[in-house]
């Protein structure tokens, strides 16, 4: 028959009897299928992973799920965890669970369909260059998440070795979620290509310049990533986010499983709509073809936003606007009216098409035509004596908008 092992962690230390019963069940390697061990105390778990019974081939073994408390460095797990070999591996997750031995696991773990090694801590940190040879070997590969837990250590620009002529192709890669700092990613971008890959999520750790053309191509070799059709960038207190619309059908702008989504953590306003312009420009599909943007706050659930965007000039609004050239739809929420309307308010006279110079319409929540602001007045007055006019509508809740406003209490 069949084992599965799994352990949770809810309430209690476990007691060391509780582990040895684990160990003497993980003795029977050959009929083992299943390993998921959650949430244990570093001691615990590494009194397990690091026991006679694990340094053996689980030859039927095809989930294996590590999970260790984020208090304190994790359990390292030696180079003869499983004696290195995985043959019928499918899905394996490692959470601040450092192994240094995983390229030539995964080397071997040719099956493996799902691949979590997520809060990667220091001692954990492969070189990207090794990450991205092993997972070459992966053509059954469907999900891959790769987040560390620090900003640090970056590659080192001397180590790094040239990218090969060719790229290793990963057929079966469908999302990929990545969390660290962008030289890693682009690192790992220069060396593999997923053909059918249609979801991509990246977390950036905050940094002051994005130089990313590795990300530009591999996006750009997408269809799906490289064709949206609207633009929602989002701010909160503590981070930014910048998603694209794919072209389908019931979308949801807050959903964090779509097709294009980076997020950047970061606390200072003017940082944040700096970060924003940096990576429109340098990393995300062209943006020129976009017909439709939208600003807006994260929903809170009724509080009010807890960061203030009272430092960032007129001139970051604009720059931020500047090279969505096609655009002519321009969704703001309430809480983003008076910031971005000065800015607005600049383009005049000769200005008056510098940005957004195909804008039709403006869409704002909860509008009220005795209440439009002074610098959309003006805005519009201005381009009513072009030919490219534009025309202020209310921004209601509609089944036919990418989500409910009124779920969130915006």
């Amino acid at each position: 028959m069949p084992l599965i092992i799994h352990d949770v962690d809810e309430t209690f230390d476990n007691e060391l009897s509780s582990m040895d019963n684990i160990i003497a069940a993980l003795e029977h390697n050959d009929r083992v299928w299943r390993i998921e061990l959650i949430d244990l105390t570093n001691s615990y778990l590494e009194y397990v992973t690091n026991s006679a019974a694990m340094q053996k081939p689980f030859p039927e073994l095809t989930d294996l799920q590590l999970r260790s408390v984020v208090n304190g460095p994790g359990p390292i797990l030696p180079d003869s965890f499983l004696s290195g070999t995985a043959p019928r591996l499918r899905s394996l997750g490692l959470y601040h669970v450092p192994f240094p031995g995983l390229p030539k696991l995964l080397l071997s773990a040719t099956h493996l369909v799902k691949l979590y090694f997520y809060y990667i801590p220091r001692s954990g940190y492969i070189p990207p260059e090794v990450m991205a040879t092993s997972l070459s070997a992966l053509t059954s590969l469907e999900l891959l998440r790769l987040e560390f837990r620090y900003p640090r250590p970056r590659p080192a620009l001397g180590s790094r070795r040239p990218p090969p002529p060719t790229r290793s192709i990963l057929p079966s890669l469908i999302k990929f979620q990545f969390k660290g700092v962008s030289e890693y990613l682009e690192e790992i971008l220069s060396r593999i290509d997923a053909p059918r890959l249609d979801k991509l999520q990246i977390t950036f750790f905050n940094q002051i310049i994005f130089d990313t053309p590795q990300l530009f191509q591999f996006i750009s070799r997408r269809p799906t990533l490289r064709a949206p059709e609207e633009c929602f960038i989002t701010l909160d207190f503590n981070k930014i986010r910048v998603k694209f619309q794919p072209q389908t059908p019931n979308y949801d702008a807050f959903d964090d499983d779509e097709a294009l989504n980076v997020v950047i953590p970061c606390t200072a306003s003017e940082w944040q709509v700096s970060s924003i312009e940096q990576v429109c420009r340098s990393s995300l599909p062209p943006v020129s073809t976009l017909e439709g943007l939208y600003i807006l706050e994260y929903p809170r659930y009724g509080l009010q936003p807890e960061w203030q965007l009272g430092d960032v000039e007129n001139t970051q609004w604009l720059d931020l606007l500047r090279p969505f050239v096609a655009v002519k739809n321009l969704y703001l929420s309430k809480d983003f009216v008076p910031r971005i309307a000065p800015a607005l308010q600049e383009l005049v006279g000769g200005r008056t098409t510098e940005v957004l110079p195909t804008l039709e319409n403006i869409f704002l929540k909860g509008f009220q035509p005795s209440a439009l602001h002074e610098g959309i007045e003006k805005f519009i007055a201005a381009r009513r004596l072009t030919s490219h006019p534009v025309a202020v509508s209310r921004w209601d809740n509609d089944s036919n908008q990418p989500w409910n406003w009124g779920l969130y209490y915006l």
